[in-house]
């Protein structure tokens, strides 16, 4: 561990990035395929938890810069992460946009591209959304915490379905992010308890397992199913109990809470040094793996290679982690394209009272 760094902390993000990139890629194969594949299942196993994890450590060390002045905390937690919005979304744009000019219409592409500065795209919604969730927590900090978990806790309960990405995104997952924040000493602790009590945490995650996988896969009585939690079933998500309200929540954080537990466990092993690395480069892979994983997937559904889907959503998975650290690697070995991941100096609103290093990092 480093001293910037907490060891368990990019470990816990390193597993959470692999379940998105694999939820991304096996379900884009599935709808290619136009079949399921065996991979569906570990997708459809961690949807309770995989975004809420992510959010959680996100706000997991907010106290400590909260309290920053205001042009400061704008350039670090919003300014920041819009130039990488913007930079990924039309970089994204420039491939896609011939395929769906040739479908819709030049006219059609570009006001595609517009919307996206309101209606988040793709796989990008999460960039979008935390510095609204940096912000909202930085307006909201003189009330007391208990408060404002009670209410975000209450949106994710009530099944908002706006049909507008950043509300209904805000409404789901804001919760997690100020747990994140406000319990951040005791999130600390789990995992200095996790690791001094190894076979309790195992015996937990035997206790825990076949719960998680009960709620998903078992569907919610019909009565109740007009109460599933929207926006949920394109992330791999079954229509099961685990989507009911109140459900949800639950299930989230005792996930949430394995995923730390196992995290603090395996942080320190040497075989786990790549899921340590991909957990402080996060946001490199989750802003790059797009492009490896529609090409590894175009490569394997035309050439027919392999025909099981979830063998290919497997691949497609693998290369969509490894695209990105190969790219990242390749930029700082031929010193070419650091603006991909790391901010420049003219797109910093924050200049006083530092000395200006030349680029930022992503995380």
């Amino acid at each position: 561990m480093s001293a910037q760094r907490v060891d368990w902390v990019d470990t816990a993000k390193g597993i959470c990035i692999v379940f998105v990139v694999m939820m991304h890629s096996v379900l884009g194969v599935e709808a290619a395929a136009g079949e399921t594949g065996w991979m569906h299942a570990v997708v459809a196993f961690a949807a309770p938890f995989r975004m809420p994890d992510f959010f959680l450590i996100s706000g997991l060390f907010l106290g400590l810069v909260i309290d920053r002045p205001w042009m400061r905390y704008l350039d670090r937690k919003v300014v920041h992460f819009a130039y990488f919005y913007v930079l990924w979304l039309t970089i994204q744009f420039l491939f896609k946009a011939p395929g769906m000019a040739t479908e819709n219409g030049a006219g059609q592409t570009l006001y595609a591209y517009l919307e996206a500065y309101w209606q988040p795209f793709g796989t990008l919604w999460f960039i979008y959304i935390l510095p609204i969730f940096f912000l909202v927590t930085r307006l909201t900090k003189g009330l007391p915490g208990w408060l404002v978990l009670g209410w975000a806790a209450a949106l994710e309960i009530l099944p908002v379905a706006s049909g507008w990405i950043v509300l209904d995104e805000f409404c789901s997952r804001f919760v997690y992010f100020f747990a994140g924040y406000l319990f951040a000493s005791n999130i600390f602790a789990i995992a200095a308890w996790a690791r001094a009590h190894l076979w309790a945490v195992l015996a937990l995650i035997a206790l825990w397992a076949p719960v998680n996988a009960l709620l998903v896969f078992t569907p919610a009585p019909e009565p109740l199913r007009m109460f599933l939690q929207p926006g949920i079933g394109n992330s791999g998500a079954t229509g099961g109990i685990s989507e009911l309200p109140f459900v949800s929540i639950l299930l989230a954080f005792a996930g949430i809470a394995v995923v730390i537990a196992v995290a603090a466990l395996i942080a320190e092993k040497r075989w786990s040094a790549w899921l340590t690395w991909l957990g402080a480069h996060s946001i490199v892979v989750y802003l790059a793996f797009f492009l490896p994983m529609a090409a590894t997937r175009t490569l394997l559904l035309k050439t027919g290679i392999i025909a099981d889907v979830g063998t290919m959503s497997l691949i497609t998975t693998m290369a969509a982690v490894a695209g990105p650290v190969i790219l990242y690697g390749m930029v700082k070995w031929s010193g070419y394209g650091d603006f991909l991941f790391e901010r420049p100096e003219w797109a910093k609103i924050d200049r006083a009272g530092r000395p200006a290093p030349k680029l930022q990092p992503a995380e």
